[in-house]
């Protein structure tokens, strides 16, 4: 089963709250020690061995799921050189979860295993979305590696544990392929992706750059007899009564058998709600293009 993180108050269905910035400083202290205690006392339950490119090949001949994405993008007021230094970040980060052995009954935990992301570590400014706008923070750009090994657990048997998704949508659709909110958003370390092996095969993670492309790979030691199919329905803009637009889906699975032929189980992922920063008509003009 897939489970998914949601928050309380959803945008669309709340007015949006302004909070102070002593309730911000004071509220992220308790979610960070909130974190850190979970690490600490069930540290035995996150995966954390990481194996060879040999070993991958050897121990994992089966391809699970695989997914690749551009990770430069043409974005309107977006300094491209944000974009070279989030190469550099997913490369560091990508040191901490390439290999990585996902045994059964384990759970892998984004934040346990990439740590926090320091200019120390060699992590440059990259861009990240904040509060329905973007700024340049230090590792910025590691929720590209999150929708990434995301998008994969949704094509394979592992259950994604927590997920979150972003509560604002600041930019109109440009050359999308994957359906409106199909990704994760990470922040260290409390908004964290984790998935956990509930199979009785262990996983091995395998991640890599090449030509401008971040790549990745769930890999088995048996095949799986399945297939996977994830979609969107419902899509749809919705005007709301305070003001402005919330862009609504959900995303659902369909489980297939290996050929594709018989669906075994048609099930909901997630649903989504974002407030969005742009005119409904540029998505429509932008999809449109596509």
């Amino acid at each position: 089963m897939i489970f998914s993180a949601k928050r309380k108050n959803l945008p669309g269905t709340h007015r949006k709250e302004t909070r102070s910035d002593l309730r911000l400083f004071f509220g992220k202290i308790y979610f960070l020690s909130k974190r850190y205690c979970q690490w600490f006392f069930e540290r035995k339950c996150f995966a954390k061995t990481l194996v060879s490119d040999s070993q991958i090949d050897f121990e994992t001949p089966f391809i699970i799921s695989k997914h690749s994405s551009p990770i430069y993008r043409e974005l309107k007021d977006v300094d491209m050189s944000l974009q070279k230094n989030k190469e550099t970040n997913l490369n560091i980060a990508i040191k901490n979860l390439h290999g990585l052995r996902l045994e059964q009954g384990l759970v892998f935990s984004f934040w346990y295993l990439v740590g926090k992301p320091t200019k120390g570590k060699g992590y440059l400014p990259g861009m990240q979305l904040k509060n329905g706008g973007y700024v340049a923070k230090t590792g910025g750009g590691l929720c590209q590696l999150a929708n990434l090994i995301y998008w994969m657990t949704l094509h394979s048997p592992l259950s994604v544990k927590e997920r979150w998704r972003h509560s604002f949508d600041i930019f109109p659709d440009s050359n999308r392929t994957l359906p409106f909110g199909s990704g994760a958003t990470v922040s260290y370390n409390y908004i964290d992706l984790q998935i956990q092996n509930n199979t009785k095969q262990d996983y091995i993670l395998k991640l890599w750059i090449s030509d401008g492309n971040l790549f990745g790979e769930w890999r088995s030691e048996i095949k799986v007899p399945y297939s996977y199919q994830v979609y969107e329905s419902s899509h749809a803009f919705h005007p709301e009564p305070w003001g402005g637009y919330t862009r609504r889906n959900t995303i659902r699975r369909k489980v297939l058998d290996l050929k594709g032929n018989n669906i075994i189980k048609d099930e909901l992922i997630t649903e989504n709600v974002a407030w969005m920063m742009y005119e409904p008509l540029l998505a429509a003009e932008s999809s449109k293009e596509e």
